[in-house]
């Protein structure tokens, strides 16, 4: 019997709602870059880009357990000599809450070329709404799945 390989052609990728007011900002990232991966499905490659399309809506009301919002920091650099910039999770929320996850996944994901693809497919939107009704997503629960 020959080893599965699964070749682009065959993929088919599926649709989810992912929202991030229900758990923690962890769980949901790391629900986000599985189905992103394509962990779940049977015919996992990894070197094909066989994963599915994760919308996460309300990061504007993440959660995060712990002091993570006043300890965790996201530090960015201007390029000049002690121009580095420090802010903490609760700065960065209300700077731009959609950074948190997108920065969260994007680190669960592995570094080779097929990363730019597999984030292209999440979207990430503050508020409940989202222009992706069109494709029938299927709502996932996060704080009950395991």
């Amino acid at each position: 019997m020959k080893t599965y390989s699964q070749k682009p052609a065959d993929v088919e990728r599926k649709w989810y709602v992912l929202d991030a007011s229900s758990a923690s900002f962890g769980r949901v990232s790391t629900k986000a870059a599985s189905l992103l991966l394509g962990k779940g499905k049977p015919t996992v490659t990894p070197h094909t880009d066989g994963g599915d399309y994760v919308v996460i809506i309300n990061a504007g009301s993440l959660q995060a357990t712990g002091n993570k919002m006043d300890d965790k920091s996201y530090y960015r650099h201007s390029g000049f000599p002690g121009g580095i910039y420090k802010r903490s999770m609760s700065e960065q929320q209300q700077k731009d809450p959609t950074s948190i996850i997108y920065k969260a996944v994007r680190g669960m994901l592995p570094d080779n070329k097929l990363r730019p693809a597999r984030l292209e497919r999440l979207k990430i939107y503050e508020g409940a709404e989202h222009n992706h009704t069109a494709q029938q997503p299927k709502i996932i629960d996060v704080k009950g799945s395991k």
